[in-house]
């Protein structure tokens, strides 16, 4: 049964949440029974190929939101709003993420930063009716203006930037706030000192979630392996042995076998002839 958003707010237990992109994985993520899916514009570097989610547009977070809904129609989803698609104003913003909702299926959408800007998009999204998930500590979308892919809030000045922006996000609207490479410590206090649930990503055990990139702890994407994420698999590694002993079995008139093929009557045949 999907999880509500009041279900969210009060679980007992730490939420889990894992990325999904495409049919299967949305299928193999709800089956696993997890709370939440997160449609992440991580796509463009796991599954799209691009160096940053920079590039990831509107359209292929609806694309790739859809084929997620129909693998995973039980599960509460969250889709990111790429970058540029809230930035240009709230009215822009209000209309991106009612495509989102209305094309892909999503329970919510989620956002990076805690701007003036941010903020406003938020609170309207939040009282027309569209649920939003707040994200602070590293943002992927505008890393080069943090100085790269780096912990944030290891400084007093970030830190309270952190701690802040987590509370404007919720006091915006924003039902759950997303914590990002920041220290464990920070994570801690931001999460006692919100109501809203925190879900952290390389942001320590205290926080109220947790979530991983599936090509991360399926080891599929198999860069250079990040300290914020655990490799439960190594999927990765299997599918490329396998596709090596079917090119090779190919190579060698192994396969395909007679089990791997259709027979027909002797008499058609010589009919052919």
């Amino acid at each position: 049964m999907k999880r509500s958003i009041p279900d969210l707010l009060h679980a007992q237990q730490p939420l889990v949440m894992v990325t999904a992109y495409d049919y299967p994985g949305g299928r193999h993520a709800e089956a696993a029974g997890v709370d939440l899916i997160l449609v992440g514009d991580s796509l463009g570097n796991v599954v799209l190929g691009y160096e940053s989610t920079a590039p990831v547009t509107l359209a292929d977070m609806i694309h790739h939101g859809k084929a997620v809904r129909r693998g995973a129609p039980g599960t509460f989803l969250v889709v990111d709003m790429p970058f540029g698609t809230y930035h240009t104003g709230v009215t822009d913003a209000m209309r991106n993420a009612v495509r989102i909702i209305q094309e892909t299926g999503a329970d919510a959408v989620k956002m990076e930063g805690s701007t003036p800007e941010v903020l406003q998009v938020v609170e309207t999204l939040t009282r027309n009716g569209v649920p939003v998930v707040g994200h602070v500590g590293l943002m992927p979308q505008t890393a080069t203006a943090q100085g790269g892919l780096r912990v944030q809030g290891k400084d007093d000045e970030t830190a309270r930037r952190t701690l802040e922006g987590a509370l404007s996000l919720e006091a915006a609207g924003a039902f759950c706030v997303v914590l990002e490479a920041i220290p464990a410590r920070l994570a801690k206090l931001i999460t006692e000192r919100l109501t809203v649930p925190t879900i952290g990503i390389g942001a320590g055990v205290n926080c109220d979630g947790q979530v991983l990139v599936t090509h991360d702890l399926l080891g599929i994407y198999e860069g250079e392996e990040k300290k914020i994420a655990k490799r439960y698999a190594e999927v990765g590694q299997v599918s490329r042995e396998a596709i090596a002993r079917y090119a090779a079995e190919v190579r060698a008139r192994e396969f395909p076998t007679r089990e791997n093929s259709f027979v027909m009557k002797d008499d058609v045949l010589g009919k052919l002839y």
